[in-house]
């Protein structure tokens, strides 16, 4: 047998492999998310939910996005600006760049600096976490013990996930746009009450509404891989590593994906609300 044929046996195999993994990854990821809302509503209801741990997830949670979510926000309120104020220019439809740039920020830039902030800093932090308590052999634990680790430990980190990003939409899309206010109406492109008025006309509630959803999907799905991930790591330091890595990869992907279907879906029900 040639070596290209074992070469490309051997690729074969791989592909193979890599889709039986994926599969198996997928059903996963919803036992755990299905599994994770059960015991949230069912914990909630029946007064066992852990709130102390919900509090202390928030709280880390907002401390290791906070400054980065701001951070980001703002450069992308400018080159937003600087782009559609340009083209505004060249059309002469200044008159426009406040709505342009508000429900663009408000329907698309928000929620997806969310997205990056959720997967990136919190991801990694609760896949870190859970995954230094799996090669320690405490998720074991608590499993002898009784003690269901998705009810104990992922179900206040997804409630806590899912606040974090409610808030943290609110805060990038009203740093971004004041940013964009200040950059058109300062740079004087713009008087602020032509900019304040395209905006409220074109913008809607629903707009906001589906910011807000994005990041309730964003943040579930970016926990729930985080969680899964955690809780699957072996081989130490190195292991946990290699977890947080996939993690982050996969949330980002997953999260890219589930904002095309969200905006789709969205541009399909309500067309006279496309951007």
């Amino acid at each position: 047998m040639s070596s290209f044929a074992v070469a490309g046996r051997a690729g074969l195999e791989s592909m193979k492999d890599r889709s039986r993994t994926g599969v198996v990854t997928s059903g996963n990821l919803v036992v755990l998310g299905v599994a994770s809302l059960w015991a949230l509503v069912t914990d909630i209801l029946g007064r066992r939910f852990s709130w102390s741990e919900f509090m202390l997830q928030a709280w880390f949670m907002t401390r290791v996005s906070l400054l980065p979510t701001i951070l980001v926000a703002i450069p992308f309120g400018v080159i937003t600006s600087v782009q559609i104020g340009a083209v505004a220019n060249q059309i002469g439809a200044t008159s426009f760049s406040g709505a342009v740039n508000g429900i663009g920020v408000l329907r698309q830039g928000a929620p997806l600096v969310t997205s990056l902030m959720i997967a990136g800093a919190v991801g990694s932090a609760i896949c870190s976490d859970l995954g230094a308590r799996t090669v320690r052999e405490e998720i074991d634990a608590l499993k002898v013990m009784g003690i269901s680790p998705i009810q104990r430990l992922v179900a206040p980190r997804i409630l806590a996930a899912l606040t974090v990003a409610l808030l943290l939409t609110v805060i990038v899309a009203m740093t971004a746009m004041t940013t964009a206010f200040i950059m058109n109406v300062g740079g004087g492109t713009i008087s602020s009450g032509a900019y304040l008025d395209s905006f409220v006309s074109f913008s809607r509630p629903a707009d906001f509404v589906l910011a807000e959803l994005k990041a309730v999907v964003f943040g579930f799905i970016a926990t729930v891989v985080a969680a899964h991930k955690g809780l699957n790591a072996s081989g130490g330091p190195k292991g946990v590593a290699d977890a947080v890595n996939q993690a982050v990869v996969l949330s980002v992907i997953l999260l890219a994906g589930a904002n095309v279907a969200i905006t789709q879906a969205y541009v399909m029900l309500f067309p006279q609300g496309a951007a």
